[in-house]
């Protein structure tokens, strides 16, 4: 539909909720290609950037990672591939309670050039991160220490 639609999005899943793909997205808004009504659907939770493919989703729980980020949404965006300028190629950081989403780790696309594409995100029960690359093949493990985030 274009550089900026549709919406990739979050939804809070309830049993018996129908989240509007293929007829609606993001905030309830109708694609043209349907018929189909919006008024039944339930409208996304949040809208990201279209096109950064947020792929892998975890929430942090652990006792050693900051205190300030507990309990927060992190997102691997895997980045565009179809789009006119690209975006994604981070981790970003959801603050539910805020609706607030900022860049947490980013350096995978510099200069347009991309450098790493981040796929998914798992908390070890400490709450030591670690982040899967498909584009490097590696592994990275995001920790604090006592002067901050290494």
């Amino acid at each position: 539909m274009g550089n900026d639609l549709p919406p990739d999005e979050i939804n809070i899943i309830k049993e018996g909720r129908h989240y509007g793909w293929p007829y609606c997205y993001g905030r309830n808004v109708q694609d043209p290609e349907f018929s189909q009504g919006c008024n039944d659907k339930e409208p996304s939770f949040m809208d990201l950037q279209a096109h950064s493919a947020p792929l892998g989703l975890a929430f942090n729980y652990g006792k050693d990672f900051h205190v300030s980020y507990y309990g927060d949404l992190f997102v691997a965006y895997h980045g565009s591939w179809n789009r006119k300028e690209k975006t994604g190629y981070k981790i970003v950081r959801v603050k539910l309670g805020e609706n607030k989403v900022e860049d947490f780790a980013t350096g995978w696309l510099k200069d347009g050039k991309v450098l790493g594409r981040p796929v998914d995100i798992v908390f070890d029960r400490n709450g030591i991160m670690y982040v899967s690359d498909d584009f490097t093949g590696m592994i990275y493990r995001i920790s604090f220490d006592r002067k901050g985030l290494i």
